[in-house]
């Protein structure tokens, strides 16, 4: 049964704080980044700033930010933000400006071999470096000198998108492992066509459906043979919200009473990650875990705001919403629902017996 988490009885001084802290907002946003270092990416921070917004270009997107501004201290908490296959925080501006402006200081690790620039190790292999990296994103803010004496780094949220979502159920505590991602393809191959071959070929109905089922099977059985689970926690972070994660791997036990709240958002429509198979058996079988939205015209790019620029054709598709699908008003609505979910199990804390 899906419940959301209770919420303590507070007393009325701490509701008061959390008012404080929640009701405010931080109008300027900052942007800068923190090397990459060893065998790690960079780490893009959006932060509260008082400092007037510029117009900045990143590769193909126009920001309205600040860049290199100092850093206020906002609310005092940091949110890591795990992009998908392929991805980079550009797409999640929206998001992580909603979130600045409640207090929240946001970073996004570039996941090796996995972004916009670099996409070599795009699944399994990056699936076991992907909350490695999360854990090493918190470990780099809390050393950067402009930034350490502003957070509280034992109270992080996380957020993550499709791969980063599957980031998100392991950080939540879910085991995963390749084996069992072989095991439901070799199941329902035909039926989650894009989940097993990575979207980039599609099943038409064609007479070359035969050939490209075949090869596929190849494939998966020869890269899909580890059957060692893999996990990750940090015990930093205190609240993970999942949308639209890649799930069909992870063994269903582990998560259903995540270590952490756990958020979840299902896209009805989402044509690359089926609800049936990812976020819907996550949402029956855990226990704890609070739906925040269950989008029922929504496709896998219903939480990308903006929109990837000039994506390839084959993704076009998988990415789309559907016709009727009324995104402004959508996101409108769900980022108050994210902002409000860390809000309660973050801010809270501090407050509670």
């Amino acid at each position: 049964m899906n419940r959301p988490y209770p919420m303590r009885r507070l007393q009325l001084p701490a509701i008061a704080t959390l008012c404080l802290w929640a009701c405010q907002s931080w109008a300027g946003m900052g942007l800068t980044e923190l090397p990459a270092m060893d065998t790690e990416g960079p780490v893009t921070l959006m932060y509260p700033s008082a400092a007037a917004h510029q117009t900045v270009q990143r590769g193909p997107y126009t920001l309205q930010a600040a860049p290199d501004a100092a850093p206020q201290r906002g609310n005092g908490r940091l949110i890591v933000l795990s992009h998908g296959s392929g991805g980079a925080p550009w797409v999640h501006t929206a998001l992580a400006r909603h979130l600045v402006e409640a207090g929240y200081t946001v970073a996004f690790p570039e996941h090796v071999g996995d972004n916009w620039h670099d996409t070599r190790n795009v699944g399994p292999v990056s699936w076991q470096r992907r909350p490695l990296e999360v854990s090493h994103a918190i470990d780099a803010v809390a050393q950067d000198p402009r930034f350490a004496p502003l957070l509280d780094f034992t109270q992080v949220g996380m957020w993550g998108m499709s791969a980063g979502g599957h980031t998100a159920l392991t950080l939540a505590g879910g085991r995963w492992s390749s084996a069992q991602l072989l095991a439901h393809c070799e199941t329902h191959l035909a039926d989650d066509f894009a989940t097993c071959t990575g979207g980039i070929t599609r099943l038409d109905g064609g007479l070359l459906d035969g050939l490209k089922k075949a090869i596929a099977r190849v494939l998966i059985r020869w890269h899909l043979r580890d059957t060692q689970w893999h996990q990750h926690t940090d015990p930093r972070i205190r609240a993970v919200v999942a949308g639209v994660p890649f799930a069909v791997d992870f063994d269903l036990a582990s998560l259903t009473q995540p270590v952490v709240p756990l958020g979840l958002i299902q896209a009805q429509s989402d044509a690359w990650l089926l609800p049936t198979f990812h976020s819907g058996p996550v949402i029956a079988a855990c226990r704890s875990c609070e739906t925040l939205a269950d989008l029922p015209r929504a496709g896998h790019g219903a939480l990308l705001e903006p929109l990837p620029v000039n994506p390839p054709g084959w993704l076009v598709p998988l990415l789309a919403d559907a016709p009727d699908f009324d995104r402004a008003t959508t996101l409108a609505d769900l980022y108050p629902r994210v902002s409000a979910f860390f809000d309660r199990h973050l801010l809270a804390t501090a407050a509670k017996p």
